[in-house]
């Protein structure tokens, strides 16, 4: 059965038929490792998450003499930013854990054990599973019992006094860039899910796909659903998401600092480095991805969006304003 090509002919849309829309691994013919089913559920879990929401957000601004929106929108393209050191200076949950911490919610030596494992992850690049295992459960142990409009509300005032001025001018370019072009804009990141959508919200994006802890009755339980959002795990939620909205993974871009996301950056058709690690770096000038770097004053001046992405997503605007022209006139 032939497959079904996106509105602007470029290729199949995932969902329909993805042949050809991922560079997939070989099977492991033993089956998934527990650390894959894990990856897989907390990728699932954030997908369904994150589109529920949209879903809900864009039923509840229909009204039946809505005027057609201004900028066309592109249906098979969208972008997906990391969130720590990509769109954001330094590490959300730190920021976050500075924020409880002025609250009392976190003691001062909590705080400290936050800080040093992220330096320890920005100098060596890599993350010890010691380390992640160890922050998994404190962050755990402090949301168990709580409720998720209280993780929602915190969020939104930390955002405000400390995680608003810690946003990458640049790469918030580079997301508006898309908004512009008509296409779905998602953070994609580790972070909790309430806070990775509070940014997401205050940023004018379209969503967020962050770590869903589980909850019941609008209580945190103190468990994961899956594990925490990384790795394979990012590239999951990202496919999976791509199925539920109709996007086409070779017409949509991805952003990252860190070589842990080469599975979501290899996903797409447009892949862009930003700030990043050594190891990044170099993958990136070996496939010919777009490197981006804002961190000197130099750099951060130098906000220009490289011509390839500009060329991209307007080309995508021109095509959605076409298309909606030919449907006006037929």
């Amino acid at each position: 059965m032939p497959g079904q090509s996106g509105p602007d002919g470029s290729g199949p849309v995932v969902g329909r038929l993805s042949a050809g829309t991922s560079r997939r691994r070989p099977r492991n013919p033993l089956g998934p490792t527990e650390a894959e089913v894990r990856a897989n559920l907390a990728g699932e879990a954030s997908a369904e998450a994150a589109f529920a929401l949209h879903e809900a957000e864009a039923n509840s601004a229909l009204e039946p003499d809505t005027e057609q929106p201004a900028i066309p929108r592109d249906l098979t393209a969208a972008a997906f930013f990391d969130v720590d050191n990509t769109m954001v200076q330094g590490a959300s949950i730190v920021h976050f854990a500075r924020g409880l911490a002025a609250r009392k919610y976190l003691n001062t030596s909590d705080l400290v054990d936050f800080a040093w494992k992220q330096m320890k992850f920005r100098v060596t690049g890599k993350e010890s599973s010691n380390d992640v295992a160890s922050g998994r459960e404190k962050a755990l142990s402090f949301i168990a019992g709580r409720s998720t409009a209280e993780l929602a509300r915190l969020g939104e005032e930390i955002y405000d006094e400390i995680i608003f001025e810690k946003i990458w001018p640049g790469t918030r370019a580079l997301a508006q860039m898309h908004l512009d072009a008509g296409q779905q804009v998602w953070l994609v990141t580790a972070t909790p899910l309430e806070l990775a959508q509070v940014i997401a919200k205050r940023l004018g994006l379209t969503g967020a796909l962050g770590t869903v802890a589980e909850s019941e009755n609008g209580l945190f339980t103190g468990r994961l659903v899956g594990d925490i959002l990384h790795g394979m795990g990012k590239a999951h939620a990202v496919r999976t998401l791509a199925i539920r909205e109709g996007l086409n993974l070779k017409r949509c871009t991805a952003y990252s600092d860190s070589h842990n996301d080469v599975p979501m950056l290899s996903l797409v058709g447009t892949a862009v480095a930003i700030n990043p690690d050594s190891d990044l770096r170099e993958l990136a000038k070996n496939r010919g991805w777009e490197i981006r770097d804002f961190r000197t004053a130099r750099k951060a001046a130098k906000v220009g969006v490289p011509t390839a992405l500009v060329l991209g997503a307007a080309g995508g605007a021109l095509a959605a304003a076409i298309t909606r022209r030919r449907e006006l006139l037929g």
